[in-house]
């Protein structure tokens, strides 16, 4: 009889623990969680995902890890996380190009951009801006959008383009220049802004349309020369600089990128949402925020649902844009 008893006392004990128990080792997050950055480090995704990565690691006391996954304009390090475990340790630091532009610009893609992902949060929209090499400007002759189109046209193939990554908000802004002014210049994909920037300091290059924030220090050390911003109004980091429209005969021109989390689809909404609310509690710290107001970054923060309506609606601008400006990748 006590040795029933005992048995029964001894596995109510254990209901009453095991529970506990396993919803302790279950608990997200109990190991580092992977950011999987899709470019080369230096470039305005992988400077995004450094600056919010600490600030998720102070919320969840779990460190958030950033991965430089390079190559093939971001759908390498994309598809990695498209098929990883949807268990909230895989999340990618999505772009306009990984999310909106690459469906409609590759034959052939590795993922489905709306199927096999949980958008998170919007983290930040920037403006791309139009730099060119100091020596080549003077060279060239080439001070303003104006000056670009006229020797552009006068020498076609002549001038070199760089960019991040074929099918890149930063390749698509380039290519939509040419398309609206007529003109030709030859396109060099890299693996990121980073490597691509290098070259273009170093005069390899001729030009590029660059993310805002990965451009910003070497325009403000005088190491790139700003021609123009590609969004519709001018950016408060660089305020005397004009916008490709008003600069230029390019009428309508708006060629901006976004940058945001995301995560594999069936990531349980749980983790989806915390994570999305603590990364919106980031930018109500005033330090955080005016960090990506400086970099002229514009905060994002957005619910997962306003998120993904975003993407939807970006997907068909961007189709358009590709159609329009007949970029294409093999």
């Amino acid at each position: 009889m006590h040795f029933i008893r005992r048995r029964q006392l001894l596995a109510s004990v254990g209901a009453s623990l095991v529970p506990g128990a396993l919803f302790a080792q279950a608990a997200w997050p109990n190991k580092p969680v992977r950011i999987v950055v899709p470019f080369a480090p230096a470039g305005t995704t992988d400077i995004l995902a450094r600056a919010l990565a600490p600030e998720l690691s102070k919320a969840f006391g779990q460190t958030f890890i950033i991965d430089n996954k390079p190559g093939a304009g971001g759908n390498l390090g994309a598809d990695a996380i498209a098929k990883s475990a949807p268990d909230g340790y895989n999340l990618l630091m999505g772009t306009v190009g990984t999310q909106a532009i690459n469906a409609a610009l590759y034959p052939k893609m590795p993922f489905d951009p709306a199927r096999d992902f949980a958008p998170i949060v919007l983290v930040a929209g920037v403006p791309n801006v139009l730099v060119i090499n100091p020596a080549k400007a003077a060279e060239y002759k080439i001070n303003s959008v104006a000056d670009l189109i006229r020797y552009a046209k006068a020498n076609p193939g002549k001038l070199n383009m760089a960019s991040s990554g074929n099918g890149t908000s930063i390749h698509l802004s380039g290519e939509l220049f040419k398309s609206m002014t007529g003109t030709y210049m030859l396109h060099f994909p890299y693996r990121g802004s980073g490597p691509a920037l290098l070259d273009l300091i170093a005069g390899t290059m001729d030009l590029m349309f660059d993310n805002l924030p990965s451009a910003l220090p070497q325009i403000k050390a005088g190491k790139l020369k700003a021609l123009a911003v590609t969004s519709a109004q001018r950016s408060a980091a660089l305020p005397d600089v004009p916008t490709i429209a008003e600069a230029g005969p390019v009428k309508g021109f708006d060629a901006s990128s976004w940058f945001g989390l995301l995560a594999p689809a069936g990531t349980p909404a749980e983790i989806v949402n915390r994570i999305q609310q603590e990364t919106a509690r980031a930018f109500e710290s005033p330090t955080f925020k005016e960090r990506l107001l400086s970099q002229g970054a514009i905060p994002g923060g957005q619910p997962p649902a306003e998120f993904a309506r975003f993407i939807a609606a970006e997907t068909k601008k961007w189709a358009q844009v590709v159609k329009v400006s007949g970029a294409k990748v093999d």
